[in-house]
């Protein structure tokens, strides 16, 4: 019996604290529509899991047809940023600093991260679309595609209540404790990725730039200070959250920018007076700095920043590993509304950032040259 009296809050985590405790943990098997429900649901989710660019395109078309969900359009904006991330390793700045053997690494890092989310957080919101379907919840589904306990009392409290901020930032924490076990605190990942990201993150690369364009050339987003950290990722969720939810106008303006500009992972995309996904260099020549303000030199040629397809093969991951990350009830306070006002603004940031990108590739093909 719920109390009135009680917060949502209050209530997510006394549902969690009984699972925690294991009560009402027994589960009946599903019945033959059932288990087709969930074949049907990990087949839609494994087609549409194929890379970078399929996996954003159906989180925006889940939005479209379901703009309650929230995450489903905060999940494609962070997406296509993760595109642009992928294709960056073959781009203009990142293919003259690194090793083709670190780009590789990098991109098998980013493309597992990209696909665990995808294959964790689909299935829910096929299941939801269903659920509607049928008028009744069927989140008790949930733990045949190996999702959170967590997502389960979320899900349920969402059908009662409605309260689009909770769901999306329950969502933000699952997927980040759900990525911390599987690739931030992978052994492997650890010393051939973070070790090195670490450094370069900080000082060079614009991997932890989250950019949200609109309009004309128009940019807001927020900065990842400590990839590392979860703590900091799922503050950074929220921030953004903020900054893409809290404006009514600027999210349709976003809205409507996504609609009309598919993601190709090039980011040629939102600036294409920077970038041009068809490399306009020619071999041998060595041109000065183009970039000042973010706008190129009279005369200067483009950036180039290829589409995802053109960058990187399909990759066939192994399945998700096992386990369940939910474990502490203290994950239940991220999901309090407590963040003052944030502007968003990354323009300027973002700039220095390519003009630091930019110098750092010319001096790096100076000294080679010069060897």
């Amino acid at each position: 019996m719920r109390n009135r009296n009680q917060t949502p809050l209050d209530q997510i985590r006394d549902e969690l604290k009984r699972k925690l405790k294991g009560i009402n943990a027994a589960s009946r098997k599903p019945s033959l529509v059932e288990k087709k429900l969930v074949g049907k649901i990990r087949r839609i989710t494994e087609e549409q899991n194929l890379n970078n660019v399929t996996r954003t395109k159906a989180y925006l078309d889940f939005y479209l047809r379901h703009p309650e969900i929230h995450w489903a359009f905060f999940g494609h904006m962070v997406s296509r940023n993760g595109g642009y991330n992928m294709s960056d390793l073959k781009g203009e700045f990142l293919a003259k600093l690194m090793s083709k053997k670190d780009q590789e690494t990098f991109f098998l890092f980013l493309e597992r991260g990209n696909w665990l989310i995808f294959q964790d957080i689909y299935p829910q919101f096929l299941l939801y679309e269903e659920s509607l379907k049928q008028n009744k919840p069927l989140f008790y589904l949930l733990p045949h595609f190996n999702v959170s306990s967590f997502m389960e009392t979320i899900w349920n409290h969402f059908w009662r209540n409605r309260d689009p901020y909770i769901h999306c930032m329950a969502m933000v924490v699952n997927e980040q404790s759900y990525l911390e076990y599987r690739v931030i605190q992978n052994q492997v990942y650890q010393k051939e990725v973070l070790s090195k990201l670490e450094f370069m993150l900080q000082d060079l690369l614009s991997f932890n730039h989250i950019l949200f364009p609109y309009g004309r050339e128009e940019l807001i987003g927020q900065t990842l200070h400590h990839f590392e950290s979860l703590h900091e990722r799922i503050l950074l969720g929220k921030r953004l959250y903020f900054v893409l939810f809290n404006n009514k106008d600027l999210l349709s303006q976003v809205v409507a920018w996504a609609r009309t500009h598919p993601h190709t992972g090039s980011r040629k995309d939102y600036w294409p007076h920077l970038f041009n996904d068809v490399n306009e260099g020619t071999p041998g020549f060595s041109f000065p700095l183009r970039l000042k303000s973010c706008r190129l030199n009279k005369g200067a040629r483009k950036f180039y920043s290829p589409k995802l397809e053109y960058a990187w093969k399909n990759v066939r991951q192994p399945k998700a590993e096992p386990g369940d990350w939910f474990q502490d009830l203290k994950v239940v306070d991220y999901l309090a509304d407590e963040l003052e006002n944030i502007d968003g603004e990354i323009r300027n940031e973002y700039c220095k950032t390519l003009e630091r990108l930019e110098i750092a590739a010319f001096a790096k093909k100076t000294i080679n040259f010069l060897e």
